[in-house]
């Protein structure tokens, strides 16, 4: 692997952090941000471009139903129902889909994507602290609760606690496949939880909580290692639960009053909105094209629901089939560290969707599922060849 796919791979991040967020400790137009998040996916495609100038892919069916997608999505946009602007969305979405499929070449279900995926969210994390040294008042401040935001880089919450749930995921299983040593681990799993702890976000507390369980069970009968981890993550679950009960429960609710937490923070009364708004047997069947992942001025935060607005029941059933995908791979393959890094991811952004959007357009979330895909390439290892046995001649 060439380590200028390390270059394509952050690009790709850094195009999927967004341009809205906090308010930044050096002032950045709005326009500046978005002309460095898609001159990053433009430059990201020409560099996969040029270092895969054959255009040799690996057959993915993840990326396939992506395609589909982004063709359907291209499709629904077309009326321009929702403006211009998703058009542009779907050109990003396709550029998007496209450098991953020039990554494809370098697919080969080894773990050095992962590495690059964690080291390129740690510098991004990285950022956030500083953020937090430079001014904590703008970076804890009162517009989100108190909760950590980035100040560097217009980051909100919950994309913080995502970015620190998957480095301290997928660094746990690096370290318990014997990949990272203890120290290392520890540099990184430790502040990285604290971020977490200080974003609030439950999405992605809970979603780091079953992705490592399901990982560390799916070691199970292959790793004393794993058996003796998931043995002492479920008791030390359990003693905090019990001694730490009231401050759990006060870091979930976040101060919020019963009525907001059961109508989780107000997403409950725009789903319903949405769903009971009327619509036409094409939108209901194709969407009304890519937006920005809102609804009457409030954001969706449903990843299913996102899709259902902007492509439909169609667009729906190509994004479950392509999870079942990933779910099915994973399940079939033999256990394995790069296999148990993809269970983390997948079992992560199905948790995820239901209070995120993502799953329908060019985001951090369809990053992690093609890193897990390219975990679950099948290696020449894995293939079984049988010889023919041919029986020597007799004597005449």
């Amino acid at each position: 692997m060439p380590k200028a796919v390390a270059l394509v791979w952050a690009l790709l991040i850094l195009n999927t952090l967004g341009s809205t967020g906090a308010t930044t400790v050096i002032p950045i137009p709005r326009s500046v941000i978005q002309l460095v998040t898609m001159g990053s996916l433009v430059l990201a495609f020409c560099v996969a471009l040029v270092l895969n100038v054959r255009l040799r892919i690996r057959p993915s069916a993840y990326l396939l139903l992506l395609t589909v997608l982004a063709i359907l999505s291209l499709l629904a946009s077309l009326n321009l129902e929702v403006g211009y602007g998703a058009l542009f969305r779907c050109f990003r979405f396709g550029l998007f889909v496209s450098t991953l499929w020039l990554l494809t070449r370098w697919w080969d279900g080894g773990i050095r994507l992962v590495r690059h995926h964690i080291r390129t969210y740690s510098v991004v994390l990285v950022t956030v602290v500083v953020g937090l040294a430079a001014s904590p008042g703008m970076a804890l401040a009162e517009e989100y609760g108190g909760r950590l935001t980035g100040t560097l880089w217009p980051l909100t919450p919950p994309q913080v606690g995502q970015y620190a749930a998957v480095v301290i995921g997928l660094t746990l299983l690096l370290w318990l496949g014997g990949e990272l040593d203890r120290l290392n681990a520890l540099i990184v799993i430790v502040p990285s939880f604290g971020i977490l702890l200080l974003t609030h976000t439950r999405t992605a507390m809970l979603g780091l909580i079953a992705g490592v369980l399901l990982a560390l069970l799916s070691l199970w009968m292959s790793s004393a290692r794993a058996r003796k981890v998931f043995a002492g993550v479920a008791l030390t679950a359990a003693v905090v639960a019990v001694a730490l009960g009231s401050l759990l429960q006060a870091w979930f609710l976040r101060g919020q009053s019963e009525e907001n937490f059961s109508s989780l923070t107000g997403r409950a009364k725009v789903w319903d909105a949405l769903l009971s708004d009327p619509r036409t047997l094409g939108e209901y069947i194709f969407g009304v094209g890519l937006t920005n992942k809102s609804y009457i001025g409030l954001p969706i935060d449903n990843s299913w629901l996102a899709v259902y607005h902007e492509q439909g029941y169609v667009g729906i059933a190509i994004v479950a089939a392509f999870m079942l995908v990933l779910i099915v791979v994973a399940a079939l393959r033999p256990p394995s560290l790069a296999r148990a890094c993809a269970i983390f991811l997948i079992t992560y952004c199905l948790s995820a969707s239901y209070t995120e959007a993502g799953l329908g357009d060019a985001s951090p979330y369809l990053l992690h599922l093609a890193l897990a895909a390219s975990l679950l390439v099948r290696t020449p290892s894995e293939t079984v060849v049988e010889k023919k046995y041919i029986p020597a001649k007799e004597p005449a």
